[in-house]
């Protein structure tokens, strides 16, 4: 079985990039954490905090995970040796991780996405999740629970505070 990704909350990861919409347009099931082959200059952009997950997703291609859409811009001090922006870029995972994902991804009409990218012990790592895209009318669902979530929280507090 694949390991569950440690908490990108965790004290001494840096968060370069977030991707909001994800959780917002997918169903998140299960999350990884994997390694990213990046060029230097990418990782001195990274350093400075740049980068956009917008519209970031995985691929799998003859057995390997790629990212694709990841926009990391050109390192201000780099020479011709610069990065392009969106190239695609290879994750790193074991085999055993590959191969349960490549078969949950066929078998259940999943996608890989995507949530954060941060350096851990000065190594850039990708959060990917294994994720379902939501229909508008569980967005709507979902909105509509958040909402009334708030409004109970909001009457508790009011009523704790003698208000009503």
């Amino acid at each position: 079985m694949a390991k569950k990704a440690k908490s990108v909350k965790d004290s001494n990861n840096q968060v370069v990039a977030t991707n909001r919409r994800a959780r917002h347009n997918y169903a998140i099931l299960e999350t990884f954490e994997a390694g990213v082959a990046l060029m230097g200059t990418e990782v001195k952009s990274l350093r400075e905090g740049q980068a956009s997950l917008a519209d970031a997703f995985a691929t799998v291609d003859d057995g390997e995970i790629w990212l694709r859409n990841l926009h990391i811009p050109e390192y201000h001090h780099g020479t011709w040796t610069n990065h392009a922006p969106r190239r695609n870029r290879k994750l790193l995972l074991h085999r055993r991780q590959i191969d349960t994902l490549v078969g949950r991804i066929r078998d259940g009409n999943l996608t890989l996405v995507p949530l954060s990218l941060y350096f851990t012990g000065g190594k850039v790592k990708v959060e990917l999740a294994l994720a379902r895209g939501k229909q508008a009318h569980d967005k709507r669902q979902d909105i509509a629970r958040r909402d009334a979530e708030r409004e109970i929280t909001r009457e508790m507090g009011r009523r704790a505070k003698g208000m009503t």
